[in-house]
């Protein structure tokens, strides 16, 4: 199965008299909810607020009833003090992130089982991808209809935050891919190939949160750093078995020393050992784990030193190849197993916006908001979730994959 996930915070929200909100936001607390549950009082809500955003009558532009409310978040990486608006887009921008947040965690409750079916493991991939296209579509569909938003850098509607979820789900997904191709005994070249991507997928998340205070940001950047070495070394481990199986003895061990040695800490394994201990010391929003004695971790050590060894033997017995003193490219491009975030769109307006209820309402006798009067004026209480007291089991499976 797929690794060890980092979680932030679920959002938190300061007191509004909306049913629906409330009923969503109860059943958001806890990631072994049902997620059908989930996505049933998600839509509801969501097409509840359509005509706070849009004109359910003209079924475009701006409703009238936009900017009547104020909305008060708090931010999954910036504590307890909220961001407020008197702006529907902007809470409707929370929820779903609150939402795509949940489907990340109970992707990983689901995979911190010992066994995990094969169904099970679909749904960890598909509620990963549901998850990156709810932070895709917040970024490039509600984002640009906010341009009045005073928010603290690091907060949920940051660009770089946004960036971040996006590609960390993506790459998380390929991990499932990666764990079931390991198992499955696929080519060498194509999870080479996998892994190289998913550890670039990893990079590029944390290279999005480089400007972000570490305070805020430094842990999370720690985990994708982690994965982006782990992955690296793997990718570098399987290029030596297709070398191998071309009968490229030298560059096998070439990339085999690569996949355990190299610039930080001397080895590649290693680096990933470094910054797994600085990602449990590092204070900050976030998982409190010690992933290196993690089986995902664990494992990947004997694998590089077996085949390295079965490299050094063959070469000293039958090949006699010289070892190349850079190593060899990676494959490029994966063609199979990359995964995408999958789309999402906002539901149907409800049911009770058609008719007359939209044009009985009269804006103009509304109290007008205004975020700076009626602002944060203090903390608002975090969300309650469950600790994850599962224990870490040993894998059994060759991929030595779990999640917890």
């Amino acid at each position: 199965m797929a690794h060890w996930f980092h979680r932030n915070s679920m959002k938190a929200s300061a007191p509004v008299s909306f049913e629906s909100m409330r009923n969503l936001l109860n059943y958001l607390t806890d990631p072994s909810n049902d997620c059908k549950s989930i996505q049933q009082a998600t839509e509801i809500y969501l097409s509840l607020l359509y005509g706070l955003i849009n004109d359910p009558v003209a079924g475009s532009g701006d409703s009238k009833l936009r900017k009547l409310v104020m909305f008060k978040w708090t931010n999954s990486i910036c504590g307890n003090t909220p961001t407020c608006s008197p702006d529907s887009v902007f809470e409707v921008s929370a929820i779903c992130i609150n939402v795509a947040i949940w489907y990340t965690k109970f992707a990983a409750k689901l995979a911190a089982k010992g066994d995990v079916t094969m169904e099970e493991a679909k749904e960890v991939h598909s509620n990963l991808r549901n998850a990156g296209g709810i932070f895709k579509f917040v970024k490039e569909s509600l984002m640009p209809r906010i341009s009045d938003l005073s928010a603290e850098k690091g907060a949920d509607t940051d660009q770089r935050v946004l960036d971040a979820y996006q590609m960390q789900c993506v790459a998380e997904a390929q991990e499932v891919t990666v764990a079931r191709a390991v198992e499955l005994k696929h080519k060498a070249s194509l999870i080479s190939a996998l892994t190289n991507e998913t550890s670039k997928l990893f990079t590029a998340a944390g290279d999005a949160l480089k400007s972000v205070e570490p305070s805020k940001a430094g842990k999370w950047k720690k985990y994708l750093d982690l994965k982006a070495a782990f992955y690296l070394s793997y990718a570098y481990c399987f290029a030596g078995d297709t070398f191998l199986e071309q009968d490229q003895c030298g560059k096998a061990i070439r990339a085999l020393r690569e996949s355990d040695k190299c610039s930080y800490n001397d080895t590649l394994y290693k680096k990933a050992e470094a910054i797994s201990r600085e990602y449990s010391s590092t204070k900050g929003p976030g998982t409190t784990a010690r992933p290196w004695e993690h089986p995902f971790f664990l494992k990947l050590g004997p694998i590089i030193r077996k085949k390295l060894e079965k490299a050094n033997h063959e070469n000293g017995f039958i090949y006699f190849h010289k070892i190349p003193e850079e190593a060899p490219g990676l494959e490029v491009k994966a063609t199979h197993g990359l995964a995408s975030p999958q789309e999402f769109t906002l539901p149907a307006a409800h049911a009770m916006w058609v008719g007359d209820a939209y044009a009985g309402f009269d804006a103009s006798k509304a109290r007008p908001q205004n975020s700076q009067s009626q602002g944060a004026s203090g903390d608002v209480k975090p969300v309650p979730e469950p600790e994850d007291s599962s224990p870490v089991k040993p894998a059994n499976n060759s991929s030595g994959c779990v999640v917890s």
